[in-house]
């Protein structure tokens, strides 16, 4: 049984590790010759660069976890531990988008109250929205390629509706200023107070979220307590000199009951994270 159980995790190992291997340099090199090719192969290729980088280290923390459950408790062990693995690399890439489009929302925010102030001030829409354009967010690359394709000839509720569809943390905000612009096109209404009437919208919207999101916290905390008894549990056991870790990792039931208890507890609290972040998010 040993045998067998350390045979499969140095197979499992050395397969992570040709997962994890570098790759080869030159498609790096590749990406960015020419200025011609660079722009757009290197900006479609950092994301990509960045999710490689996120698997690899998601792979090689559940191999890790994976190798240290069986040497505490065998093949459940292991599988308890893969799971708790899996588990926290979704509460972390879920986590990290949400920061993301916090930080997305309150840069729309921003950009939008600039575009009033200029507007206001008398500039011209096309001006405004390209002043508003000065960051790295991405709703500042919507504005920029918006203000430079009415320069051409285009109109700016379409290339705004366009944009919308490929950002999705800000797309309802590009939606409803695109909708605002095609309005003031239309019957003639001030931008200005169109475009102030989407800001105040949003930075209600952004306020409510994060109350919410406060107001979410102790449920939160309550699910990973009560995701966490179990492991009380087995501690009280072994204090009282019960034994349960043996049963655990030493017979077959407990083996079975380790690796179904602890998937079980993974889904729940994955579950219940999800219920409250479309709570925020509706």
């Amino acid at each position: 049984m040993v045998s067998v159980v350390v045979d499969s995790l140095a197979l499992v190992v050395s397969a992570a590790a040709m997962v994890c291997w570098p790759s080869a340099p030159g498609r790096g090199r590749l990406a960015a010759l020419g200025p011609g090719r660079g722009g757009r192969s290197a900006r479609m290729g950092q994301p990509m660069g960045w999710l490689t980088a996120d698997w690899r280290l998601e792979t090689l923390a559940f191999v890790t976890s994976m190798v240290a459950g069986a040497m505490l408790a065998n093949v459940g062990g292991a599988i308890a531990a893969g799971m708790v693995s899996l588990l926290g690399a979704h509460s972390w890439r879920a986590a990290r988008r949400e920061r993301r489009r916090n930080a997305e929302l309150a840069a729309l925010v921003d950009a939008v109250g600039l575009m009033v102030a200029e507007l206001r001030a008398g500039a011209h829409p096309v001006a405004a929205a390209s002043a508003a354009s000065t960051g790295e967010a991405s709703v500042h690359r919507v504005l920029a390629s918006a203000a430079a394709g009415a320069r051409l000839g285009a109109r700016v509720p379409v290339l705004l509706a366009r944009h919308a569809a490929s950002e999705p943390a800000i797309a309802d905000g590009l939606g409803r200023l695109a909708s605002a612009w095609e309005l003031a096109e239309q019957h003639g209404v001030a931008l200005a107070d169109l475009v102030e009437a989407v800001r105040t919208d949003l930075d209600t919207r952004l306020r409510l979220a994060g109350e919410l999101r406060a107001q979410l916290a102790g449920p939160r905390a309550t699910a990973i307590v009560l995701a966490m008894l179990p492991v009380l549990g087995v501690a009280l056991g072994e204090s009282v000199g019960a034994g349960p870790w043996r049963v655990l990792s030493e017979t077959l039931t407990g083996q079975v009951l380790l690796a179904v208890g602890t998937t079980l507890a993974c889904a729940g609290t994955a579950w219940s994270g999800r219920i409250m972040a479309r709570a925020v998010a509706t």
